[in-house]
């Protein structure tokens, strides 16, 4: 299996993107948050979260992204059930969620992408400024993060069984757990531990 350095490399090859890199980042903080909840294997679900939009700037429509990618992912010697959740997180490719991997990387990625957005709008622009409540309120502005899809987010808690506000607090505290990381410290002070 790929070391979370070399899928890390991957990512940096084919994206040039800073907010796109982050995002990766973002959403393997959630995902990787689950895994230790579930008590799966978080390198291979680090691994997952890391490469899921490794083609989006080469592929950046649907259905090209990610059916297009796979192939380099099997190339580069990806397991056969990363590519799978891979292709799982978009549901136009024809590959049913079955597994808690394939199902939690649907589930975090939208939602990761919509906290990063709620943090940028926040005064001290920070993830500690985001909470369960700004992230249903947001939710009901259609005007805002008009790219983020709604109907993900409310489907992917729906598949994971958890209610959305509880999802939505799991993912907000993953990723203020590695906020200087994706950049989304903002001017908020630290917590203390």
């Amino acid at each position: 299996m790929l070391t979370r350095e070399q899928a890390w490399e991957i990512v940096c090859e084919h994206i040039q993107s800073d907010g796109l890199r982050k995002h990766a980042l973002a959403v393997e903080a959630c995902v990787v948050a689950y895994a230790r909840k579930l008590g799966e294997d978080e390198h291979k679900w680090s691994v997952t979260a890391l490469l899921h939009d490794f083609d989006w700037e080469i592929h950046p429509q649907a259905p090209d992204h990610p059916m297009k990618g796979e192939p380099i992912l099997a190339a580069r010697g990806v397991d056969e059930e990363i590519r799978r959740a891979i292709l799982s997180h978009a549901n136009y490719s024809g590959v049913p969620r079955v597994s808690q991997l394939e199902k939690v990387l649907y589930a975090c990625d939208e939602l990761a992408g919509f906290i990063t957005a709620i943090s940028y709008v926040k005064p001290n622009r920070s993830v500690f400024e985001v909470d369960a409540a700004s992230v249903k309120k947001k939710m009901k502005d259609k005007a805002f993060a008009r790219s983020v899809n709604r109907q993900d987010i409310i489907e992917g808690a729906q598949e994971l069984g958890v209610p959305l506000e509880e999802h939505a607090d799991f993912c907000v505290k993953a990723m203020q757990a590695r906020a200087d990381e994706l950049g989304l410290r903002g001017t908020a002070p630290k917590p203390s531990a």
